[in-house]
């Protein structure tokens, strides 16, 4: 195990009996060795570590402690608590008022926002109807930073954005090396919102990082629930030749070696595994593991 991992490890953690709290722990640590530059937790060995872990309260007498403000004390105490069940969670920590009331704080524009919309306005319509239903599945703190990002798009009066959004956004937040070589390529593959416009639940579908929900622990939970969602508003009986159209696949690729699995073979609609497998698109590797 790495020092790095050691350090960051919650009370919980090592009772082998944890949930998302735990995130929130390593979360204060952070904070609390930027702050002053120090551990919160330490010893010469791993199993001393521990031991700091389990039984020492953190020192908020040393300096600089004493000069920072009482509220960035708070946040980190509390992010700190070893019991998880009086410990903030993520949302309450974002709504913290040494967060939430520092003007320096702003969250700033993600261009992997981006990249998403772009692959989304490429995808088929089949695979757009997967991401809606997988984006009704998002919890409170998973949709917060979306709604950020929404709102940084600067929507009209009724809630929605177009390209002319989308571009004076990037011309306001970008960086001179991506005004000079990237908005062009990104206002282009975007070019489909220049005739309509994009509500926040389409945001949501568009923007939400597949790869990054398969990481976390409740991805099976996200996954099930959209295929039931999907399975009552998207899904559609489908050949594979049609399936193979609607990825795009070319005629190099043995589709029915790669797509069997895709299509239920009771009524010829998309399987589970087929619907995780659309939610990627239509990469090498999926299409690698797939046969």
């Amino acid at each position: 195990m790495t020092l790095l991992v050691v350090i960051l490890l919650a009370p919980e953690v090592l009772h082998r009996s944890y949930g998302t709290e735990a995130d929130v722990w390593s979360i204060g640590v952070i904070a609390y060795i930027l702050l002053c530059g120090s551990r919160p937790f330490w010893a010469r060995t791993e199993s001393g570590i521990f031991r700091s872990v389990l039984k020492a309260d953190p020192s908020f007498d040393e300096t600089p402690w004493p000069s920072l403000s009482p509220e960035a004390k708070d946040f980190v105490k509390r992010l700190l608590n070893k019991d998880p069940r009086k410990r903030l969670t993520a949302a309450q920590a974002l709504s913290h008022p040494w967060i939430k009331n520092s003007n320096e704080v702003k969250v700033p524009l993600d261009i992997l926002i981006l990249k998403l919309m772009r692959a989304y306005m490429r995808s088929s319509s089949l695979r757009k109807a997967a991401l809606k239903a997988l984006s009704k599945t998002l919890t409170v703190d998973e949709l917060f930073y979306l709604k950020e990002q929404f709102v940084l798009l600067e929507p009209n009066k009724n809630g929605t954005i177009s390209l002319e959004n989308i571009k004076a956004t990037l011309m306001k937040n970008a960086t001179d090396a991506m005004k000079e070589s990237r908005i062009s390529d990104f206002l282009a593959s975007l070019n489909a919102l220049q005739y309509r416009r994009m509500d926040f639940e389409e945001f949501c579908a568009a923007a939400l990082s597949v790869h990054q929900l398969e990481a976390l622990d409740r991805w099976e939970q996200h996954a099930r629930c959209a295929y039931e969602l999907f399975e009552k508003d998207g899904n559609r009986a489908i050949v594979i030749e049609e399936l193979a159209s609607e990825l795009g696949l070319g005629p190099s690729v043995p589709v029915h070696a790669v797509l069997h699995d895709w299509i239920r073979h009771t009524d010829g609609k998309l399987s589970f595994l087929g619907f995780v497998k659309l939610l990627h698109g239509p990469s090498s590797r999926t299409l690698v593991k797939a046969q």
